[in-house]
């Protein structure tokens, strides 16, 4: 599955197919998104939890999704901690539907009948039969329609604003590029100056996260305990970090690894930042971070002075940039196909697993063909030629996707594999040596450094919202069937 398409059609694709199912979050919110007179808000004060601008955030909104999220299964904490939280996730959606309204951001009736038309197509429905499964789940067409309508707001607003938030520096690029291919030909990449003692700086920290909440038991704790340390010592040898939590997440997907970036260290978690405060550009912290949610195993990647006016990157000096000036590179390129199982309500991994792996043995007894197969099964829009994803370089697919297939000989078929897309077949058809361009080179690194950057930039863009908004808390703790 490639990045490329992940902003796109995947990515709306796997959220709208999970939209219809009746355990979905968003059908078992409640109604009251519609609007309501003024006089009605007056009269019906004591459901009010909070007033948020204009509008209104209503305590049975918050019961409804609390029953949402318990009827899906999550691990919620008790009493008020849950309402506030879930309140506010409530005041931060109603605050971008008003700012999106108020920027004209609107899905017109025709684009929304075309994403209820494709979601039905998606699931194999006509619209009737989607109606039906709609309103089989306690819901109606109407209060779907605009529940839908509200999300697509949501995210289009949420894209134009945090996109336009997110800079990216020519010498970024380079930079990027640099320590890229020096990595690829087996060096080590440029450290930044450090800053001088008591002087701002930015660190750019790395984790693998072993999730163990507070509410799992004593033996989970110590299972996931025992496995963050095992990681601690492998990251203290001579391996690549990043590469260590990909290995670790493909043997237990729920583990996840992440470059945080460069950030000051009021924008690192707290328990973070005194983790690595003496912590070199790097060095692997001295012991595992726990945290309400986990384990942490941390790594300083770099620390660097923080330049004023100018905090996203350091000069280099005028010679250094000569002697790094991306040049043209080979690279293998593969051909590859696929047949993909989204992750959805109704399928789980065992059946998922199942299915491909009845594929993939059909494949091998050449009693069926890939392609084929592909075609009549594949979830994907690859799906009509035969599941082929064209050729494809080092850094186009996902890590699981990429690794898995990068391991397979010619004509070899995988065992099923999953990603955050669901999981997949793969068969590799080719491989090539090709030029990797310099403009090439420069698209992939500007798309990994957007990508690096948008989740620090989505969350100071939830905060500044929050900030300027005019929110009064009424009453959040009591549901809404109680009386205040």
């Amino acid at each position: 599955m490639t990045r490329r398409n992940t902003c796109s059609q995947l990515l709306a694709s796997i959220i709208l197919v999970g939209v219809i199912l009746p355990s979905s979050f968003v059908l078992a919110q409640d109604s009251s998104k519609t609007p309501v007179s003024p006089d009605s808000k007056i009269r019906n004060i004591d459901g009010v939890a909070a007033v948020v601008n204009t509008g209104y955030v209503t305590r049975k909104e918050i019961d409804d999704r609390i029953a949402a999220l318990q009827k899906q299964g999550t691990k919620l904490p008790d009493g008020p901690t849950l309402r506030k939280t879930v309140m506010e996730r409530l005041i931060l959606e109603k605050i971008q539907l008003q700012n999106a309204e108020q920027e004209g951001v609107v899905v017109s009736n025709k684009e929304l009948d075309k994403i209820i038309a494709d979601i039905a197509a998606k699931n194999k429905l006509t619209l009737a039969e989607l109606k039906v499964k709609i309103e089989a789940s306690g819901s109606s067409y109407e209060r779907y329609r605009q529940m839908l309508r509200d999300d697509v707001n949501i995210s289009r607003y949420r894209e134009r604003e945090v996109e336009g938030k997110i800079k990216i520096s020519d010498a970024e690029i380079d930079n990027f590029i640099t320590d890229r291919n020096r990595a690829m030909s087996g060096g080590s990449a440029t450290r930044s100056a450090p800053a001088a003692k008591g002087a701002p700086e930015e660190i750019d920290v790395a984790q693998i996260f072993i999730p163990a909440d507070s509410s799992a038991g004593a033996g989970a704790q110590a299972e996931a305990k025992k496995k963050a340390e095992a990681l601690l010592v492998q990251a203290r040898g001579d391996v690549d970090f990043l590469q260590l939590g990909a290995m670790a997440a493909k043997e237990n997907p729920k583990i996840k690894f992440q470059e945080l970036g460069y950030r000051t260290p009021d924008r690192l978690p707290q328990l973070f930042y005194e983790a690595v405060r003496n912590t070199g550009g790097g060095q692997v912290a001295n012991a595992v971070v726990k945290s309400p949610a986990g384990y942490h195993v941390l790594k300083v990647l770099d620390r660097r002075a923080l330049v004023a006016g100018a905090p996203e990157v350091q000069q280099a000096a005028p010679q250094e940039s000569t002697q790094t000036t991306p040049q043209n590179i080979m690279v293998t390129q593969t051909l590859s196909r696929h047949i993909l199982l989204r992750s959805r309500a109704g399928l789980t991994d065992q059946d998922a697993e199942r299915r491909l792996a009845g594929y993939r043995d059909q494949v091998r007894a050449k009693t069926a063909d890939f392609g084929e197969l592909a075609k009549k099964y594949s979830e994907d829009g690859s799906a009509a030629n035969g599941g082929n994803l064209g050729w494809m370089g080092p850094g186009d697919l996902v890590p699981e996707f990429d690794q898995a297939m990068n391991r397979l000989q010619i004509g070899e078929v995988s065992n099923p594999v999953k990603t955050e897309f669901g999981w997949h077949l793969i068969q590799v058809l080719e491989r090539r040596e090709a030029q990797l361009t310099v403009e090439k080179q420069r698209q992939f690194a500007r798309a990994a450094i957007r990508e690096r950057k948008f989740e620090q930039a989505y969350q100071d863009w939830l905060r500044e919202l929050r900030d300027t908004a005019t929110v009064k808390i009424i009453n959040a703790d009591d549901p809404a069937s109680s009386s205040r």
